[in-house]
């Protein structure tokens, strides 16, 4: 049925959380919503669809698990501390907030989290989440029940944090969106714009978090570009060989206004830094424009408050740009024994050991990377670039 068909596609994330809020149980919600879609599909060709076919489901759902809660055990329970939250439609921001940071409880295993935040904010199928992760559909669907599971016995599961907590869990909400894009950049589309989707629903959401609209600036600088990242043929394409006017510059701006709305609340974060990275690239004119000494700048800042060794590694980038492979090297030497199974700490030293004419170690650093990597289109840079190390050069 078309009309139930577009109500779900629109509603039905918002219909979820509703019902997990108030009722505690996402399982009981999900049951709920079901049993609302089945009366639809009986009643809506013989009586025609209602004017706010959103509000009826919502509200057949709301009486069908009250109707459930009333026949078991401890319902009079459930209800009395459902009754107290209202099911009216001001709530709806709430709601979708609380379905979000539930499903990134963590008490979850991180995949978990991800899954679940797919699966109930994102309304994906089970199947569809299972495809996106590569996980089989009868796994991912034993991996939810779980989640729901434990989530049910957790006190107010489905609720935005106290403000005293609020920065933790937002935190951790912000890193599971960002693997779900992470997750989807190169070769899932809609998994990234799934993610890009949730994350700009939360900035709308929390107009007062930076980190939230850093996180979707990002999310859409990274975007802009993903459509040059691969080759007709399935190859990665290297950020300064990419199509700079195929870049999407609607998004780029729009994400560039977003930064800057974020930078003005004056609490800078690491996803407003790696946006500002990010933003430095989209802007620049071309590869030999890039303003190296001002990313070199952020990476600094981001390193301050997040000083892993990733981050020193990319800021090691910056410093071949501006002064060269040799103090490059020196710098991605520092955190060498930090990043042993890395496939981009050995992809580097091979660039920067090849700069400096030590063929024989880049080759050794070259086929490290190659072991390392996974991702097929990454194998087959990795593996050009080691051949093309590998071949004679020409007669002298």
């Amino acid at each position: 049925m078309e009309a139930l068909d577009q109500v779900w596609r629109a509603d039905a994330p918002r219909i979820r959380a509703a019902l997990a809020r108030r009722l505690g149980d996402l399982d009981a919600a999900e049951d709920a919503l079901q049993e609302a879609v089945a009366a639809a599909l009986d009643r809506w060709p013989a009586d025609g669809v209602p004017a706010n076919p959103g509000g009826w489901l919502l509200t057949t759902a709301w009486h069908r698990a009250v109707d459930r809660l009333r026949r078991e055990s401890r319902g009079r329970e459930l209800l009395a501390v459902a009754a107290d939250r209202d099911l009216e439609p001001d709530g709806a921001e709430d709601d979708r907030l609380a379905l979000l940071f539930g499903c990134c409880d963590p008490v979850l295993p991180t995949e978990t989290r991800i899954a679940l935040t797919l699966r109930a904010v994102g309304g994906l199928s089970t199947a569809e989440v299972a495809a996106a992760l590569l996980v089989p559909e009868a796994t991912m669907a034993q991996r939810l029940t779980r989640a729901r599971r434990t989530l049910k016995i957790r006190p107010k599961p489905f609720a935005v944090p106290d403000p005293e907590r609020l920065a933790a869990r937002l935190d951790g909400v912000l890193h599971v969106l960002y693997l779900v894009f992470n997750e989807g950049y190169q070769s899932k589309p809609a998994l990234r714009a799934e993610a890009l989707r949730l994350t700009r629903e939360l900035a709308d959401l929390m107009p007062g978090e930076p980190e939230v609209a850093g996180l979707a600036a990002l999310m859409e600088l990274h975007g802009a570009r993903a459509a040059t990242r691969c080759d007709p043929d399935g190859g990665l394409v290297v950020l300064d060989a990419q199509d700079r006017a195929a870049w999407d510059r609607a998004l780029i701006g729009a994400a560039l206004r977003r930064l800057r709305r974020a930078v003005a609340l004056c609490r800078p974060g690491p996803y407003q830094l790696q946006a500002g990275i990010a933003a430095q690239h989209a802007t620049a004119a071309s590869a030999g424009c890039t303003d190296w000494a001002a990313i070199r700048a952020l990476y600094d800042r981001l390193y301050a408050l997040r000083p892993d060794p990733v981050t020193w590694l990319s800021r090691a980038v910056a410093t071949w740009r501006l002064d060269g492979p040799g103090p490059a090297l020196a710098e991605v030497e520092q955190v060498a024994d930090r990043l042993g199974g890395y496939r981009l700490l050995h992809a580097t030293r091979a660039e920067l050991l090849a700069a400096l004419g030590r063929d024989e170690e880049a080759g050794r650093a070259a086929r490290t990377a190659l072991d390392l990597a996974v991702d097929p289109a990454e194998r087959r840079l990795l593996d050009a670039r080691l051949s093309a190390r590998q071949s004679p050069g020409p007669p002298r």
